[in-house]
């Protein structure tokens, strides 16, 4: 039997995936032919398909593909003779490229260019190694929460604009237009006349009832609300927005009460692992970065080799190119976002949290930086500190990576000294 990886396997398969079917290159270990096959993504044909391969040849069977997780992969992980082995999609495309530079492209010669690949570059590749429930449940929980988040805020977006069209006072009287808060005054008084015609002790025991204890607040804001003034009385525009605005407050409830399921469960999922300990107390993570940090980093250690492996990855390394004397430094297109955006939220948080932190960011926005140049230099430098503390399993402590700072003559305990 051939090997790839250091594994015998008994054949090889290739598989060029789609969400309605799926087209499969196959060839035995001890043959040089190559046979296709199509089929439908439902479950029974996976099934069959994928025990009548056991009963052919036996086990294990080396299968590769452009995923790494997704509908397919989570079918194929049912059977303990495959092996999975993903591809990055944009190296099977070059790899396409190399041998078709017309640009045509098919299904199944996919498949089989991922077959090929698999048994001519073996070193390339790494066999698949799901985590455990736990972790892998986490990091799908944090990655649809940021989703929700994101819906969360094109929908604030959306009722901010309907609002200046008829009723902007609203937008000033409340900060944050994303709470429980906001969205009863508007469904209460979901125009400027019923707002000027409420009665002064029943907004009084509005805002009391919704935790605004400070009375200078509350009384700044009844009278903001009596000396308000109408933008327009045209009603083909107040009746327009008003019900755009009544249906996007609708929406907006439903995120604000899924988010807190979200970050519940999160909650209760991460209290499982045992690395979370090493992550929750990170000053500037929290309750929402905290998980998503410690998703990242995930229970293989073996993963990232080292900590510049983990900053490639996540696409927070730049990359250097160069061709005579020309040379050009820019930052990774091909990456996770999420995992990538996680790092930076991060860094940001922390600059106002972290002595050293925040004098980092300082000195790189006085060398020129942009702000978002300057995050993305320091989420680089917590990378490499969060790995070795990862991979040591003991929790970050600041005091002594400032010691550590001093031991090494670092130019930042200028910027702390003058900072203080």
């Amino acid at each position: 039997m051939n090997q790839v990886a250091g594994k015998p396997f008994t054949a090889y398969v290739g598989i060029d995936w789609a969400t309605a079917k799926h087209d499969i290159c196959v060839q035995a270990a001890d043959s040089e032919s190559r046979e296709f096959k199509r089929i439908a993504h439902q479950p029974d044909q996976i099934k069959t398909w994928a025990q009548g391969l056991y009963q052919r040849f036996g086990a294990p069977i080396a299968v590769a593909l452009e995923l790494s997780e997704g509908p397919i992969v989570s079918a194929l992980q049912q059977f303990d003779f495959f092996v999975i082995f993903p591809i990055d999609p944009q190296r099977l495309a070059k790899y396409r490229e190399a041998f078709t530079p017309s640009g045509a492209k098919d299904d199944p010669t996919d498949a089989e260019f991922a077959l090929d690949y698999l048994m001519r570059h073996p070193e390339k590749l790494k066999v698949l190694k799901p985590q455990s429930v736990a972790m892998r449940k986490l990091r799908y929980l944090v990655e649809a929460r940021d989703r929700l988040k994101g819906d969360q805020s094109r929908c604030v977006n959306r009722l901010v604009q309907a609002l200046k069209q008829y009723y902007p006072q609203a937008l000033e009287w409340f900060n944050e237009h994303n709470t429980v808060l906001f969205c009863d005054f508007l469904t209460q008084w979901p125009t400027l006349e019923k707002a000027k015609r409420a009665r002064k002790t029943k907004l009084e025991t509005f805002f009391k009832d919704h935790n605004v204890r400070f009375a200078r607040v509350i009384e700044a804001r009844i009278k903001a609300i009596k000396v308000a003034s109408t933008l327009t009385r045209d009603p083909a525009v107040i009746d327009a927005h008003r019900l755009q605005a009544e249906i996007l407050i609708q929406q907006l409830r439903l995120t604000i009460q899924a988010l807190k399921r979200f970050d519940e469960e999160i909650s209760a999922t991460a209290e499982q692992l045992p690395d979370y300990d090493l992550f929750r107390p990170l000053s500037g993570a929290g309750i929402v970065i905290a998980p998503r940090l410690l998703a990242a980093f995930g229970e293989d250690r073996g993963q990232y080799p080292r900590a510049e492996h983990l900053q490639r990855h996540a696409g927070i390394s730049p990359i250097t190119k160069r061709s005579g004397n020309t040379t050009w430094v820019h930052w990774r297109w091909q990456c996770p976002k999420f995992l990538r955006q996680t790092f930076i939220e991060y860094a940001a948080q922390t600059i106002n949290k972290s002595a050293w932190a925040g004098a980092y960011y300082r000195q790189q926005r006085a060398k020129g930086a942009s702000h978002q140049t300057a995050v993305r230099a320091l989420a680089f430098k917590w990378i490499r500190i969060l790995y070795r503390c990862w991979q040591d399993r003991t929790p970050y402590d600041e005091s002594k990576y400032l010691e550590a700072l001093r031991r090494s003559g670092s130019p930042l305990l200028k910027q702390l000294a003058e900072a203080a």
